[in-house]
């Protein structure tokens, strides 16, 4: 059988963390990011998913 293919999403640190909470630049640093304008790809599932809504406003998500 063939293994199907996991969505994938491009995340992108576009604001700084600093003056931020210490659980969200831990959420940050969890899902590999550390400098702004830096890039990731994470599977697409429902803990990333729960990850980005607690830092949408410092990250850009696209599909890749």
């Amino acid at each position: 059988m063939a293994k199907k293919k996991q969505r994938q999403l491009t995340i992108t640190l576009v604001k700084s963390p600093i003056g931020y909470s210490k659980r969200q630049k831990a959420t940050l640093k969890a899902m590999g990011l550390k400098k702004v304008n830096q890039t990731v790809v994470q599977v697409d599932n429902q803990a990333v998913r729960g990850m980005i809504d607690k830092v949408s406003h410092l990250i850009n998500v696209e599909e890749a």
